[in-house]
């Protein structure tokens, strides 16, 4: 799939790697929901990484994005080709870290193991390489993130989505069992889930090969709460230990809590060795009996994995539709199963961790898909000042972290002047302004450059906007920004306020040839799918300085766009009306287009004067609110 038609894919979830791995050699943690922490704040180490990183090997040149998680040896990052568009989540492993021989060695088997497994519910291994600085381990990207993610929303899960998950865990562990490996680490965290809703059993870190009795290794590790009684007693790991583990995993799915925790790891261990936990009467009898067959003090007394699927707990219904499917289902009177899913599919959405990518429609700005978990709320022109505050739930982008504590976002003392000068003019106009029917006839002959079509790719990228005279600028997530001109040949990249470079996209440096790249991809993709935002005459003026994003911000009812000269924008989603306010010849300037792409443009002279409509009004004041509240 190439990266324009990625473009348009909804990735809005992440696959993180848990840190919740233990041996005898590591310290205990003993819950699951203490590991597996995303990292928000991109420490020294990962601010000096580079963004592009290359495989010598194949010349192929890979753009670093977020952390989705770490390890114990590793980070998780997103990584895309460049080449391709194609999305991998990559362990990412500084020499340093896996120094010591015994180290290095663990990671070369994890890989030789990992690349040998070819299985639907297995994570993909696809390519691993390294540089003087790191190791790069490339599998596959799963968008919706891991069954803890999931639980961790949800509290609980209804019986009928453990049998649709557990089936498709069975079926990854089935077949690792015949390939002789052990995963020696299932839980919640290992679970990954793609976009179609698919399971596929992942990190391979602790998994080793199946060893006769006598030959297994002793050592403890695992997931404190799932560590099986014989591993514990250190009897050695076989199957069966995996199939406790599965029996933790179903308790915790069913009841959002292990079977085995408690406040102390010591009490913890002892009810594992005496096989001692609760089994809540809110449960099935199938549930109960399926869960205390796996949870078996002795080994062999636990089912196999074929015994598993075909127990009474999987032959209540029959086989459904996938989650993905069935949003899509309509039936006239759905099953007490697809009712499950379907609450569960819901219950996903509302539930997600990040906003899906938006663009313009070819009818100009529709209303984006509103962040996941925050829905659209009605606008409201009439809406109290408060109200407004309320409603807002901004996403502020394009930078790494906060506003305020960035150093690599190109905002700072002189975006924050430019901020407050707009708000400052803004507010001044709502304030002395009189009441008004309509607004003023007069309409101002001007030219300005101003946003005639967007497209926000933040979750990957960055966010790209195409200006009035047919420039193309991205504001990247670490905070640089990228123009490319008119003529499609000449690219201005700012790293800070103030400090333009300029080269050709023939001859970009070659740190840069990455987000060329991409800037390019952008203006392809908006020239081919989107439409201008209104009758505003596309203008070149010479005579100004180029235009570039300082910050963007998205609330549930429009998108907000600052530029380093004080223009504003503000598309509203719904109606498609847009405010644009600019300063030219020393004096400010308010266009407004209206629901019928007509543009009407005052000065803010005239506006104190004669006011202005209860329509207008109510724009600049939620116009103003969002400016106020960007880095809240």
């Amino acid at each position: 799939m190439d990266i324009l038609r990625s473009i348009t894919h909804h990735h809005h979830h992440h696959q993180p790697v848990n840190n919740g791995k233990m041996c005898e050699h590591t310290h205990h943690r003993s819950t699951e929901g203490r590991r597996g922490k995303l990292e928000d704040n991109h420490s020294q180490a990962t601010q000096e990484m580079s963004r592009i990183i290359t495989d010598s090997a194949t010349g192929k040149c890979y753009c670093r994005g977020k952390v989705l998680g770490k390890g114990g040896f590793a980070k998780c990052y997103e990584l895309t080709d460049l080449s391709t568009g194609k999305m991998y989540a990559a362990k990412i492993i500084p020499h340093m870290r896996v120094s010591k021989p015994h180290q290095r060695e663990k990671i070369d088997r994890e890989i030789e193991l990992h690349r040998s497994l070819h299985h639907k519910h297995i994570v993909h291994f696809y390519h691993h390489f390294e540089d003087k600085d790191n190791i790069y381990i490339l599998l596959e990207y799963c968008s919706r993130r891991s069954l803890a993610h999931i639980l961790k929303a949800r509290k609980v899960l209804t019986e009928s989505e453990v049998r649709y998950y557990l089936r498709q865990i069975v079926s990854g562990l089935k077949y690792l069992h015949e390939q002789e490996i052990l995963h020696r680490d299932l839980k919640l965290g290992n679970f990954f889930i793609n976009e179609s809703m698919e399971l596929k059993v992942g990190d391979f870190g602790l998994a080793a090969k199946l060893e006769p009795i006598e030959n297994r290794r002793r050592t403890i590790c695992g997931t404190p709460n799932y560590l099986s009684p014989e591993v514990l007693n250190k009897q050695g790991h076989g199957c069966e230990s995996d199939v406790w583990a599965l029996g933790c995993v179903m308790y915790t799915m069913l009841l959002g809590r292990p079977p085995f925790e408690t406040t102390n790891l010591k009490e913890t261990y002892r009810c594992i060795r005496e096989a001692r936990y609760s089994m809540p009467s809110s449960l099935s009898a199938q549930a109960k009996h399926l869960i205390s067959s796996m949870l078996a003090k002795n080994p062999m007394d636990r089912p196999q994995l074929d015994d598993i699927l075909r127990h009474d707990f999987f032959c209540q219904v029959c086989t459904f539709t996938t989650p993905a499917l069935t949003w899509r289902l309509k039936v006239n009177k759905p099953t007490k199963e697809e009712e499950d899913i379907n609450r569960l599919c819901l219950d996903l959405r509302k539930t997600s961790i990040s906003p899906q990518p938006c663009r313009q429609t070819l009818e100009d700005s529709k209303a984006p898909i509103p962040a996941a978990g925050k829905p659209a709320v009605p606008a409201k022109d009439t809406s109290s000042k408060q109200h407004i505050k309320d409603s807002i739930r901004m996403i502020v982008r394009g930078t790494l972290g906060s506003c305020s504590s960035s150093s690599e976002c190109l905002e700072d003392s002189t975006m924050g002047s430019v901020a407050d000068t707009v708000a400052r003019v803004l507010r001044g106009c709502l304030e002395n302004m009189p009441e008004a029917n309509n607004i003023s006839k007069e309409s101002v002959n001007s030219s300005f450059q101003w946003v005639t079509k967007w497209v926000d790719y933040s979750n990957k990228y960055g966010f790209g906007y195409q200006l009035s005279d047919h420039t193309v600028g991205v504001l990247f997530n670490n905070g640089t920004h990228m123009s490319l001109l008119s003529d499609k040949k000449t690219v201005h990249y700012y790293a800070e306020l103030g400090q333009c470079s300029v080269f050709s996209t023939s001859e970009a440096p070659e740190q840069f040839v990455g987000q060329v790249t991409i800037l390019k991809y952008f203006a392809h993709y908006m020239e081919e799918n989107l439409m201008d935002g209104g009758d505003l005459p596309n203008v070149t003026d010479a005579g100004k300085p180029r235009l570039y994003l300082l910050q963007w911000l998205k609330s549930d009812r429009a998108l907000m766009m600052l530029f380093n000269d004080g223009t504003f924008q503000v598309n509203f989603y719904h109606d498609h009306t847009k405010i644009i306010l600019c300063n030219q010849s020393e004096e400010y300037l308010l266009t407004y287009i209206n629901e019928d792409r007509v543009s009407t443009t005052l000065r803010l002279s005239t506006l104190l004067v004669s006011g202005c409509s209860a329509d207008l009004r109510s724009r600049m004041d939620y116009a103003l609110n969002m400016l106020l509240q960007r880095c809240n």
